[in-house]
């Protein structure tokens, strides 16, 4: 009997980790955990209010809208419009999500057949490829330029012929890279050439630091034609745990994904619709405090690591950290030495693909004492 699709796909490294974590506690050690990049901070006050208040609306008795909750609607085109100087139309360039990652991999499902092809940077975070995997279709990965541009040129051009989608991630995760709105531009102009669906995944639009503004790609002229972006509650307001998002952009592919979606399910939580339209509404009040803690825990990490002689660059974007591992360890090496020794938990580079190897990513989620207290620890022990 043939295999499974899902049966083919390796184990999830973050299950792994989430093994040896549970192993070091289980023995009473104290871990600082800096591996899985999920917020530590509050929820916003203005959101909690509006979840409060909507948990005894009697409309939650009922299902959901199929696509987006119109107060939901209206929120995210102030915001896009306030933010990026994006103009959309709420009835068929917005879909609201239970997280951009379920979105992320219904796009990738609903795109794509057995045979196609998904363009996916080298470095990605894992549903892109697991997705891909999911459909039946083949990853190819994107070699990186030096400067944190894809090379696309490098691509063997009948694969491109196979394509499908070719997804970007500025900033990246876990790679902190960010481009400017001409690179974006660069691949809006190759994904109309090939006929793809470029998809830009923006979970980091509002973690930015000194003075750099993260561009949207639906900021290019005409990239309504080829791109949708992914955009989420969960980094910018500390609600991972809520599961808010919003895919905005190309009308077919909105379409499409509302198809597919509602064969599998009946849209997202109310209440958690609810959340999201506080957050967007109140964006600009909310985000600079969130923003400026992020800061503060960035800078007190790289200046712990620069006093331990690691020549660490500041990121402008995300809540990560990109570093090599030291040399004479492996991935898991690395990670078990960290948990065993200082107590730090790191995610190995090898969780996003295999050219993440000999990388490892640190998590800006606790405070600034803790964050410098792991990197002396991880200094101290790249030294024995």
């Amino acid at each position: 009997m043939a295999r499974h699709t899902l049966d083919t796909i390796p184990p999830y490294v973050f299950y792994e980790l989430d093994d040896r974590r549970m192993a070091a506690r289980a023995r009473g050690q104290q871990l600082i955990d800096v591996g899985i990049g999920s917020p530590d901070g509050p929820i916003p006050a203005v959101v909690v209010e509006a979840m409060q208040q909507a948990a005894a609306d009697r409309s939650l008795s009922g299902y959901p809208n199929f696509r987006m909750h119109p107060a939901y609607q209206a929120a995210v085109v102030g915001y896009m419009q306030a933010r990026f100087g994006v103009t959309l139309d709420p009835s068929a360039q917005l879909h609201a999500l239970a997280g951009s990652k379920e979105g992320i991999a219904e796009l990738i499902l609903s795109h794509t057949n057995p045979g196609d092809v998904v363009l996916v940077p080298e470095v990605y975070y894992p549903v892109y490829a697991r997705a891909t995997l999911l459909a039946g279709a083949e990853p190819v990965y994107v070699p990186f330029l030096p400067d944190g541009r894809l090379d696309l040129d490098a691509l063997d051009p009948a694969l491109v012929a196979r394509a499908k989608v070719l997804i970007v991630n500025y900033p990246g995760n876990p790679t902190t890279m960010t481009v400017t709105l001409d690179e974006l531009a660069r691949y809006v102009a190759f994904a109309e050439r090939r006929g793809l669906l470029l998809l830009s995944d923006l979970a980091y639009s509002e973690l930015s630091f000194d003075g750099f503004a993260v561009p949207s790609v639906l900021q290019v002229p005409g990239a309504e034609r080829v791109a949708v972006e992914m955009h989420t509650c969960s980094k910018s307001f500390n609600m991972a745990g809520v599961r808010a998002a919003f895919v905005a952009g190309k009308r077919d592919a909105i379409a499409r994904l509302d198809r597919y979606r509602s064969n599998i399910g009946y849209g997202v939580s109310t209440l958690a619709q609810v959340a999201a339209t506080a957050a967007f509404t109140h964006h600009a009040t909310i985000v600079p405090p969130i923003g400026a803690e992020y800061r503060a825990r960035r800078d007190a990490l790289v200046q712990a690591f620069r006093a331990g002689g690691w020549p660490v660059v500041a990121p402008r974007a995300t809540m990560y950290l990109w570093l090599d591992v030291p040399a004479g360890f492996g991935d898991w090496e690395w990670v078990d030495a960290l948990i065993q020794g200082p107590g730090v938990v790191v995610t190995p580079g090898m969780a996003f693909g295999e050219a993440g190897r000999g990388k490892f990513r640190v998590s800006f989620v606790q405070s600034a004492e803790r964050l410098a207290e792991a990197a002396r620890g991880i200094v101290a022990s790249a030294r024995r």
